[in-house]
């Protein structure tokens, strides 16, 4: 399969266009970097953000997840 393809092609699977999968992908590392930055400041001071980075893990997990049963359904 050419990039082009498949640019368009992986998108579809979950029932977005290009530019919707690209800015949702940001949106995740983005929230992804906030949760890693909250447990690297929890490592050195672990009263701090107990609970932070999981929290934020388990989230995206459960939108991720939502989102694909969704794709699937369609």
């Amino acid at each position: 399969m050419s990039i082009i393809k498949e640019f368009r092609a992986h998108p579809a699977t979950v029932g977005e266009t290009y530019t919707q999968h690209g800015l949702r992908a940001l949106v995740v590392a983005f929230r992804l970097i906030k949760a890693g930055l909250a447990a690297l400041v929890h490592a050195l001071v672990p009263g701090l953000f107990k609970t932070t980075a999981s929290d934020e893990i388990l989230k995206l997990n459960e939108e991720i997840m939502t989102k694909r049963k969704k794709a699937a359904q369609q």
